[in-house]
């Protein structure tokens, strides 16, 4: 059987559709972050074009929109999806590329008449991005949600969830509902933006992802004591800023002799108080984000970054702490979907690039209950999270093509 082609037109239309509900006019950013009236509207946007795909949609107790095409056999499904909420400001592709494929694929199997030995079932996840933790929706279906949890999840202006989901007609309860038997579920593929410019460099159509990144955030502390930045010697201060700006200069090191080729390490955020031009800092509070693909890594790296942060307070006289705000495993893809992924690719004639993922997605998180695999798309000058966000058309049919394809090998 010749491979099946997608429909770009239709791709298209439903990306410029579905990228104008929630944008604004003045900066041309995508504002449908999770649970606003903007994302329910995309939520219902998707439904409509599902029916009129001669679909049928069901929604779980997290806000997750699901269709299928139904295999013959009651053998465990392929599940593909990703979600449609933004970041503030968004880009039009970021989790949304991926559902408008997953549909795509599901309409071309249907109109091509296709039998199938297991069912296809598309999932748009609700709150990937973070507004209230970030991967609400496929921890929902992974049975991490429970009810404490629920009672605690805010947004950072105070926000509940429990109150966002009520105000849309939802019970908070039933996302406790959502959880899958992991024995129904064959396998997940997810294709979506690079987010990076590996791609784009290299000038290859589609990256096949073998490892998605593991990562931790603190939030740390170098407390000193604030002075005159006048009457204060430099050889009797304990200023905490010059604490953070030792630890800055020790990243690199600390990469090299504990990390790997995949590790990443960024100080994203920080504040200096008092904060006034003529006083020596005594407290500084920072964030620190790091990521490998290995757990052994990241626990290496851990150990090498409190220690580091220790010795950087004793020497300047300083007291540190920190927190963990929040920890997620990396994961392994299963190698048998970058197997069927690296040959369809040669099927088609796609010269890809096998590689890590450097961010989260829900892959990582449905990674912990079933076999995942992943497809990537350059991203334009590796741009993401902004309007600039883009990928060329033929790119993203590239990897349409492949995703598509790939799920009917899996499918039967």
């Amino acid at each position: 059987m010749p491979p099946l082609p997608v429909n770009l037109q239709r791709i298209k239309s439903d990306i410029l559709a579905l990228a104008e509900i929630g944008r604004d006019p003045v900066d041309h950013g995508i504002y449908r972050m999770a649970f606003t009236d903007a994302d329910m509207e995309g939520k219902r946007w998707l439904t409509d074009q599902i029916e009129a795909a001669g679909l049928t949609h069901s929604t779980d107790g997290a806000a997750n929109i699901s269709t299928k095409i139904e295999g013959v056999s009651d053998a465990p499904e392929i599940l593909v999806g990703s979600h449609i909420d933004t970041v503030p400001c968004a880009g039009a592709l970021d989790g949304t590329l991926g559902v408008i494929v997953g549909l795509e694929c599901l309409r071309c199997i249907r109109e091509a008449g296709l039998s199938l030995e297991r069912s296809i079932e598309l999932v748009a996840f609700s709150d990937e991005e973070g507004r209230f933790g970030g991967m609400f929706g496929s921890q929902s279906v992974c049975g991490e949600v429970n009810p404490e949890k629920l009672a605690t999840m805010t947004d950072m202006n105070g926000v509940r969830l429990e109150d966002e989901l009520r105000r849309h007609g939802l019970d908070p309860m039933g996302a406790l509902d959502a959880a899958r038997n992991p024995e129904s579920i064959e396998g997940y593929l997810e294709l979506h933006i690079e987010q990076g410019p590996v791609l784009d460099r290299i000038g290859k159509p589609v990256g096949i992802v073998d490892e998605i990144t593991g990562l931790f955030t603190w939030s740390v502390r170098f407390k000193g004591e604030a002075n005159h930045a006048g009457t204060t010697p430099m050889d009797m201060r304990n200023d905490a800023f010059m604490g953070l700006a030792d630890f800055a200069h020790e990243i690199p090191r600390i990469l090299d002799e504990n990390g790997s080729d995949r590790s990443r390490a960024t100080i994203g955020k920080a504040q200096i108080l008092p904060g006034a031009t003529n006083t020596v800092p005594g407290l500084v509070e920072f964030s620190l984000d790091v990521r490998d693909t290995s757990e052994n890594v990241l626990d290496e790296l851990s150990t090498a970054f409190r220690k580091a942060l220790s010795a950087i307070a004793r020497r300047r006289h300083l007291m540190f702490e920190f927190q963990q705000k929040s920890y997620i495993a990396p994961v392994q893809c299963s190698g048998k979907m970058i197997e069927v992924l690296t040959r369809q690719s040669r099927l088609l004639g796609l010269d890809s690039n096998t590689m890590p993922s450097g961010a989260a997605h829900d892959a990582q998180i449905m990674g912990r209950m079933v076999p995942v695999g992943m497809i990537f798309v350059p991203s334009k000058g590796g741009q993401s999270h902004s309007p600039s966000e883009w990928t060329a058309w033929k790119d993203i049919e590239a990897g349409a093509n492949l995703m598509l394809n790939t799920l009917i090998q899996l499918a039967n």
